[in-house]
């Protein structure tokens, strides 16, 4: 009997689980999911971008292009990298890779650095000409943490449920 040849790397394990939580996202415009992974290929924590615990997602607001602040979602929304952060339980890391659909921005880089993830691997990165995601690649130089775009070796995983 022969191993089979067709099975996921772990690099398309973890970003299929990233993707999987990023269908859990409310968010009508960006959604994004985030799988954190030990140095024995195991999964620690798992997050998506969605609103704080006991925050309705229907009371709460999902616009990005209001001229009022509070009335978009960006000073509510939990980013899926630090949710995956946040439930791994405050666990801090020797040595971790964050595997995300989205680079992170800088308030995410900063919880990443502080967390000890040394390792990232993102999908897209849409929005890298915008100063906060300058501002994280610049945080992630400085301290060493290492980041590479997903090497997308198999066009499609289909789950049927």
């Amino acid at each position: 009997m022969h191993e089979r040849e067709d099975f996921l790397s772990w690099d398309e394990y973890f970003m299929a689980l990233a993707e999987i939580c990023a269908l859990r996202s409310k968010d009508p415009s960006t959604r994004v999911g985030a799988c954190l992974v030990d140095e024995n290929n195991k999964v620690i924590s798992l997050g998506y971008n969605g609103m704080p615990n006991g925050c309705e997602d229907k009371e709460m607001p999902w616009g990005k292009d209001e001229k009022e602040y509070l009335n978009t979602k960006y000073p509510f929304v939990c980013h899926a990298e630090l949710n995956a952060i946040l439930n791994s339980k405050g666990k801090i890391f020797k040595t971790a890779v964050l595997y995300t659909t989205l680079f992170p921005c800088n308030e995410c880089a900063k919880a990443i650095i502080q967390s000890g993830i040394d390792k990232i691997i993102y999908k897209g990165n849409k929005y890298k000409d915008k100063d906060s995601f300058i501002a994280a690649k610049k945080m992630f130089d400085l301290s060493g943490v290492k980041y590479f775009k997903y090497n997308l070796k198999q066009k499609e995983i289909k789950i049927e449920i």
